[in-house]
């Protein structure tokens, strides 16, 4: 994995996020179904806070994200995270890239 890293998503990445929400929903054979924007994301994620999302670069070039949100469980008294969606474009699979995603996000 070289020149690879993951990092936390920011305001100025609604558009890569949006673009990679679409390419998963292509590989889904779901596109018709993406109704947001990147305006909207920007707004929900990162003003409203109801989400978080780390992109996953090679190269510098975004190849993938996690996009996930805080859930609390009752029955164990104790936070975690739901995983929403996870993708990794299909040309850079096979280089562990999804494994580091869960990683990062498992700490």
């Amino acid at each position: 994995m070289t020149n690879f890293h993951i990092r936390k998503a920011t305001p100025e990445d609604a558009q890569t996020i949006y673009d990679l929400i679409y390419k998963l929903a292509v590989y889904e054979k779901l596109e018709n179904e993406v109704v947001t924007t990147p305006d909207e994301l920007r707004e929900q994620i990162f003003e409203k806070k109801y989400a978080e999302v780390i992109i996953a670069e090679e190269d510098e070039k975004p190849v993938g994200f996690a996009l996930y949100f805080h859930n609390f469980s009752t029955f164990v008294g104790k936070p975690g995270i739901y995983l929403e969606d996870l993708f990794v474009e299909p040309e850079t699979r096979g280089k562990g890239y999804g494994k580091a995603l869960l990683v990062e996000l498992a700490r």
